[in-house]
């Protein structure tokens, strides 16, 4: 069994100016935000696909679900502004 602390831990190895957060009930369905510049001028699914790549291969065996969000610094920064 995973738990969301490896998974954060793996996509800011991989991904090192990356803001994550990740969580789970059960560590089998996750649920992770990922903020980084390395995402800039990227469509989401090579977004997606680097975080996949940090993740490792329990992506589909250990990981039942993931249910991702990726953004650009100025994204998460628009996406909080609309917040507030």
């Amino acid at each position: 069994m995973i738990d969301a602390s490896v998974i954060q831990a793996r996509i800011q190895a991989a991904i090192p100016d990356a803001i994550v957060e990740v969580v789970s009930d059960d560590n089998v369905h996750f649920t992770a935000l990922v903020v980084s510049s390395a995402f800039e001028g990227k469509r989401r699914v090579a977004q997606h696909q680097l975080v996949y790549r940090a993740i490792g291969p329990e992506l589909g065996n250990e990981i039942h679900a993931l249910q991702l969000t990726t953004l650009t610094p100025s994204e998460w920064q628009a996406q909080n502004a609309d917040s507030e």
